[in-house]
């Protein structure tokens, strides 16, 4: 079988619990976190090469134009991207990858990267989703009506994942995502190199 990792993006409403189940998955089935790069000054704390990427605006800008990200986007004056060279090195060295970022990332991986998994985890329901975001008591109530409208156009984004997972208890969910990983490894498509080597093993029986 390949021994190349895959490559699985989770996205999802905030509040839903993303980062929680990734976290677990991180810890329990040594996945490794895709990290990225961005253009913003480190802030205290920050280790360059685990929570990001510090580069340049005119070194971020030149990777753009040589096709160096699998996704990126410009946010409050910054740039923020997934390095393409850095998830390539670790998916060859059979590692399994995970990228947490929201949905026309997601979908931009997936353009680059037709061999990607994409997994859309949603809450048991709305008002779970909202209960989620009150109790968690770091925002105004306008700021959580806001995120919560966003939620309800991000929703359309789930036709076109290719895996919905229910987060309602954080350990089962990042097993339901184990689980698909597992069996996406064993797909037909994912094992072309071995499939052919078997196929060839066959024929040359006597």
């Amino acid at each position: 079988m390949s021994n190349r990792g895959l490559l699985t993006v989770i996205s999802g409403f905030s509040g839903c619990g993303k980062g929680t189940v990734v976290g677990k998955m991180v810890d329990s089935y040594d996945y490794s976190l895709s990290i990225s790069a961005t253009t913003r000054k480190p802030r205290s704390g920050d280790v360059d090469g685990v929570h990001y990427f510090f580069i340049s605006k005119e070194e971020f800008e030149d990777r753009i134009g040589n096709n160096g990200f699998l996704e990126w986007a410009e946010y409050v004056g910054n740039y923020y991207g997934t390095p393409k060279d850095y998830v390539d090195r670790m998916l060859s060295e059979g590692k399994n990858v995970i990228l947490e970022i929201e949905m026309q990332g997601g979908l931009k991986v997936k353009e680059k990267c037709p061999e990607a998994v994409l997994v859309f985890m949603v809450p048991p329901s709305a008002d779970e989703l909202k209960s989620r975001l009150v109790n968690r008591g770091t925002e105004d109530i306008n700021t959580i009506n806001r995120r919560l409208c966003r939620a309800s156009e991000e929703i359309d984004f789930i036709d076109d994942y290719d895996y919905i997972v229910v987060n309602e208890n954080a350990d089962i969910c990042a097993q339901d995502i184990h689980r698909i990983i597992c069996n996406e490894h064993k797909k037909v498509a994912n094992n072309s190199e071995f499939i052919n080597k078997i196929k060839q093993d066959f024929k040359n029986i006597k």
